[in-house]
């Protein structure tokens, strides 16, 4: 018999944590343990997100091994691929504009002195990513993607009654343990 029962309390959603969600730092930064602990400062933050938020995407593959017969007696996992989607919307934001078009392509720090971005065939670079969500009852809930970059650019659309967003997927590649992402929910820490 089960011994738990449904909770409504255990429902929630991914709020954008005040102050900034989403982080980029380079690949090999030191990364958080926890939901709660403060970032390294190489970590940048990448500005407002679309109100559309981050989609993380997770797809398996697997093949059908059959006998004699044609009953299916095994369906190994042949693959797994692990996404996160978002549309950047601070296309003024420097650390936004390294992310989508690559750290060596964007030159200058800020509006003020002038900022130039090329635009080119380089491959962009791996990266370490943070984001940082608020779960229902003010519980902090954090993703970190140790090692990702972006495997799809979205088109830029300059109206006048949209964001010009800088919309991207990141593939997340395994770390040394094996893992794309880790999540942390809660805590000793949460408050």
């Amino acid at each position: 018999m089960a011994t738990n029962k449904n909770s409504a309390a255990n429902v929630t959603t991914g709020k954008p944590k005040i102050g900034g969600a989403v982080f980029r730092a380079p690949f090999g930064t030191t990364l958080p343990k926890d939901a709660k602990s403060e970032l390294d400062a190489a970590f940048k933050n990448l500005g407002y997100i679309s109100e559309d938020g981050v989609t993380n995407s997770t797809s398996l593959e697997s093949e059908e091994i059959k006998a004699w017969g044609g009953d299916t007696v095994a369906q190994p996992q042949t693959s797994k691929t692990d996404t996160f989607q978002m549309t950047l919307i601070e296309s003024l934001n420097v650390e936004a504009l390294k992310a989508y078009f690559g750290n060596d392509n964007v030159t200058g720090t800020d509006l003020q002195t002038g900022l130039s971005i090329k635009c080119n065939s380089k491959e962009l670079e791996a990266s370490a990513w943070v984001v940082d969500m608020v779960a229902t009852g003010n519980i902090p809930h954090r993703i970190v993607i140790p090692n990702a970059k972006p495997s799809e650019l979205e088109d830029i659309t300059y109206v006048d009654n949209e964001a010009a967003g800088l919309g991207m997927t990141l593939a997340a590649l395994p770390d040394e343990e094996g893992n794309t992402h880790y999540e942390y929910i809660g805590g000793s820490a949460a408050g």
